[in-house]
């Protein structure tokens, strides 16, 4: 039964007022049961309910003291400063990490506050949370704007199994990697993409821009991933492209990486690379759009973008992960559970992949970052970006200028730019 559909408090007293008088007039014990079946079928309340209400006063009386607000417009404001630090998530993913983000936050001075609302927000239910939340909306813009949406086979598929990384895996590593393409409403020349790689396990993403599929580039938008990765990468899992199945790049991927192993997707089957599928809007779109980039400054401008938004999502952001699938009486459907929301850095610690080195320095690059300077820098980034000119007619842009851009110490280089942005 639809919501709307069922009977309110009013009406239940209404309909049990009718019904106590033919309650009252029959003396028999059978038909009193008839009518008690009948009145717990329409109002869908227990059986010593009805009987105790009918035998009762049906009036309902007033409130004798209106409640007060639990929550009063410290934690409302506090709940807004937060929310706008991590781009206004959903209250499941943000009621887990508030009082984390509200600590972050007091440490760079970006939020002040008391013990006292600290005590509060941490017992915000994600229903209360979903009234405090602030809607994002003309003024309060979010970092990803919508936009709107432009408009013979290959031998080497065979080596390749065809099969889907359980969404249960355990172990972080195994990754579903795809191909943004920025090319505008005209697939028409060289235009810039974005590689992403998504870990099932933890959420942790990857991305790189490179201008053109061919292997130079793709292959120096892999290093400059592999070059960043902090943890070993057990499992590749594209799409059929042949961007991704080619000699050159399967020969290079399997001497930089031991013991690669590679899977891939049904053709035209999106479900099997759910992961990166589903966050090709949300970790690429929701920033970039859908308009043509096509220039080399375009493609080093975008780098920029993700080395920040690398910090941003994989540190800060909380992501859901299934926990669980409970069969129900439709073998079509299954009710699911998810666990409670946590940056992917998080999950990673809990699972010690990470090597003592490793993990020292991405902790300390952590502390080290002003959430709500860094959505500030990657807004400004955006900007940049999209005021950048288009490639000119009869001018060729050189793909060479994009490359080699990782080969100082990654790691190093990007602490030192998210310190300085934050």
């Amino acid at each position: 039964m639809a919501y709307e559909e069922r009977m309110t408090i009013d009406e239940r007293r209404k309909y049990l007022h009718r019904m106590r008088f033919r309650y009252w007039q029959n003396k028999s014990r059978k038909e009193r049961g008839e009518l008690l079946d009948e009145m717990e079928a329409v109002t869908e309340l227990h059986r010593k309910t009805l009987i105790r209400l009918i035998n009762g006063e049906l009036a309902r009386k007033p409130r004798r003291k209106q409640r007060g607000k639990t929550y009063g417009p410290e934690v409302r404001s506090a709940v807004e400063v937060i929310a706008k630090s991590l781009d206004y998530p959903c209250a499941e993913r943000l009621q887990p990490n508030l009082v984390g983000m509200a600590t972050c936050l007091i440490q760079h001075g970006e939020l002040h506050t008391t013990p006292e609302v600290l005590h509060k927000l941490e017992r915000l239910s994600v229903s209360t949370l979903w009234r405090l939340l602030p809607r994002a909306g003309p003024e309060r813009p979010r970092l990803a704007q919508r936009k709107e949406r432009p408009g013979a086979s290959n031998q080497l598929l065979v080596a390749v199994p065809v099969r889907r990384i359980r969404w249960d895996e355990p172990e972080p590593g195994h990754f579903e990697a795809d191909l943004v393409h920025h090319c505008g409403p005209s697939p028409d020349g060289q235009y810039v993409c974005s590689l992403q790689l998504v870990d099932v396990t933890t959420g942790w993403s990857e991305c790189a821009a490179i201008l053109g599929r061919s292997f130079l580039v793709m292959e120096d938008g892999f290093q400059r991933i592999f070059k960043r990765l902090p943890f070993p990468l057990r499992e590749l899992h594209p799409d059929n492209g042949s961007e991704f199945f080619n000699n050159f790049l399967l020969k290079s991927l399997k001497e930089k990486v031991s013991g690669l192993k590679l899977s891939r997707s049904r053709p035209f089957q999106k479900n099997d690379n759910r992961f990166v599928e589903e966050n090709n809007y949300s970790l690429v779109r929701a920033y970039v759009g859908y308009q043509r980039l096509d220039t080399v400054e375009q493609t080093k401008r975008l780098n920029q973008l993700y080395d920040l938004l690398w910090v941003y999502h994989n540190f800060f952001q909380p992501v859901m992960r299934l926990k669980e699938k409970i069969p129900t009486s439709n073998p079509l459907y299954s009710k699911r559970k998810y666990d409670p929301a946590q940056p992917p850095f998080d999950r990673l610690c809990e699972r010690g992949v990470l090597d003592d080195e490793r993990h020292a320095q991405l902790q300390a690059l952590r502390d080290a970052t002003n959430p709500l300077q860094l959505r500030r820098s990657i807004e400004q980034l955006i900007g940049q970006l999209f005021n950048l000119p288009g490639a000119k007619n009869g001018f060729t842009e050189d793909v060479r200028e994009t490359l080699g851009l990782w080969q100082a110490e990654y790691l190093p280089k990007v602490m030192q730019l998210a310190s300085r942005e934050g």
